[in-house]
């Protein structure tokens, strides 16, 4: 498990946590990188959509990435990723979450935080596409977690062709982040996030109406209470706990078989900070792990640079991490 002594210098002009969280999403603006979307049918005959740049199969590395919680095509970190794969002449994939590409799907489900099947499902397609492709993968914030369960369920059984990963201000431990955005202002996080979620439910619901308590929907103003009476019980879990428990990917980081960035700020105001002392006990043992934990950079933050020329440090660090490590299995 070796740990990272991060280099990343954090802008003067956004102090803090909350300022680089914010500003990331709210201030920057990212050019659209893909050139195209293409919608694949499902095993389960629902879609997903993928945001696609350059030409898949052509003999250089792939990135795949897995963007957050309400991620669109349009978020300013997924396209970012995208840029810094093209400029070092790769192909890239934005996976966008079912419900996520601007469509609410048809399946009676929708995504969550331990959902591994659609990132199954698109990696086992673009080898079947090109057998000979090299796919790293990143995921972000939920795709973050979402990867590294994916990653430990595979274990050994992972294919060949995904050579190398990295996580990215990842919630290791569901249940402690959740309880963790009731304080300070992690409401204000969680009314932005639950505006959506709340919207697609209740369109969910004009196709299925046994879905979910529309009057529990309403009600729910935490993550902990949404869970608990939507995505739990929509996903086969008793409840949020339930749901919280198997999801987490703290619990399957250990089974990782790829050499693996799990990069995440101390001063995440998503997590708390003892989350990332116990995710080094967890990984403790694996040198597939690599654990990078500056204490600067908030949620998907890492600015540098001036207010005039910022420059996105976990872009650039995350994806020259995953050109330059020793990649497949050792």
């Amino acid at each position: 498990m070796p740990e990272i002594k991060s280099d990343y210098r954090h802008a003067w002009w956004l102090p803090g946590a909350h300022f680089p969280t914010v500003w990331g999403k709210k201030v920057r603006r990212q050019p659209a990188v893909h050139d195209r979307i293409e919608r694949w049918t499902t095993p389960d005959d629902d879609h997903i959509s993928l945001a696609r740049a350059g030409v898949v199969g052509s003999g250089v590395p792939h990135l795949l990435v897995l963007h957050g919680l309400e991620g669109t095509v349009r978020s300013n970190y997924a396209q970012g990723l995208l840029a810094q794969a093209r400029a070092r002449g790769w192909s890239a994939d934005l996976m966008l979450f079912r419900s996520c590409d601007g469509v609410i799907n048809t399946a009676r489900r929708l995504y969550h935080s331990g959902e591994t099947s659609d990132i199954d499902f698109v990696v086992r397609t673009l080898i079947t596409q090109s057998p000979d492709i090299d796919i790293r993968v990143v995921g972000v914030s939920l795709g973050g977690n979402v990867a590294l369960k994916w990653l430990g369920e595979q274990g050994d059984q992972l294919p060949a062709n995904v050579t190398c990963a990295a996580g990215v201000s990842v919630p290791y431990d569901l249940a402690a982040g959740s309880r963790y955005l009731e304080r300070g202002l992690g409401p204000l996080y969680t009314a932005h996030f639950m505006k959506g979620l709340r919207a697609k439910t209740l369109a969910k619901l004009e196709r299925y109406p046994d879905l979910c308590d529309r009057n529990a929907l309403m009600r729910a103003k935490t993550f902990w209470e949404f869970d608990g009476w939507v995505t739990g019980p929509v996903h086969g879990f008793v409840d949020a706990r339930d749901y919280y428990t198997k999801s987490s990917s703290m619990q399957f980081i250990a089974n990782i078989r790829r050499p693996t960035l799990l990069f995440n700020a101390v001063n995440d105001p998503f997590l708390p900070s003892s989350v990332l002392d116990e995710t080094k006990i967890a990984a403790k043992g694996n040198d597939y792990l690599y654990l990078e934990f500056p204490r600067q950079g908030g949620h998907v933050g890492w600015t540098e640079g001036s207010p005039w020329s910022p420059r996105f440090f976990m872009e650039d660090h995350v994806v020259s991490w995953l050109a330059n490590t020793p990649i497949g299995v050792k």
